[in-house]
């Protein structure tokens, strides 16, 4: 019979050869023009971003170069959560739920209550960290009236929604 410490030192072996990875490094208000090109690759809307929406956004890579980037609206105790991407090479890495985990931390410190979202193409990341799907009756007049809602997502877009308690 093996004593209880042998057995922790050779699992701790074992894990010696796993590679780990450095936390993500993520930056503020990422540079308009790589904010878009970075959406333009992902196939997602642009036509209302400005570069005054960058205040409210964060971005992983380089500033010239993001990998990934989250955006926020911002309304009183109600926000949009928009405009998550991770670069095609970059995805399954943990860099979207990093990127999420960020935009919601910072929602919840500027006084963000519920977060809203649309997606075509997430809704399972999505449903994996919380968010359910909601009814668009049931959104915000704050929400209702973003360029996103009103038009620039289809109506066959998920609704999204997730309190931050």
């Amino acid at each position: 019979m093996r004593a209880p410490h042998r057995e922790a030192r050779a699992a701790q072996v074992r894990s010696v050869g796993v590679e780990v990875s450095a936390p993500l490094a993520i930056s503020p208000r990422p540079r308009f023009e790589a904010a878009v090109a970075l959406l333009l690759a992902a196939r997602l809307p642009t036509e209302d971003l400005t570069a005054d929406h960058c205040e409210s956004f964060f971005y992983s890579g380089k500033p010239d170069a993001p990998t990934g980037m989250v955006g926020l609206e911002i309304f009183g105790d109600v926000a949009l959560l928009r405009s998550l991407v991770v670069a095609a090479e970059r995805r399954g890495h943990g860099e979207g739920a990093a990127l999420l985990d960020h935009a919601e931390a910072f929602a919840r410190a500027q006084g963000v209550r519920t977060l809203y979202l649309l997606t075509t193409t997430a809704e399972a990341f999505f449903l994996k960290h919380g968010y359910v799907r909601a009814s668009r009756e049931s959104a915000p007049a704050a929400i209702r009236a973003t360029r996103e809602f009103a038009g620039l997502c289809p109506a066959s877009s998920a609704f999204m929604t997730r309190p931050l308690t």
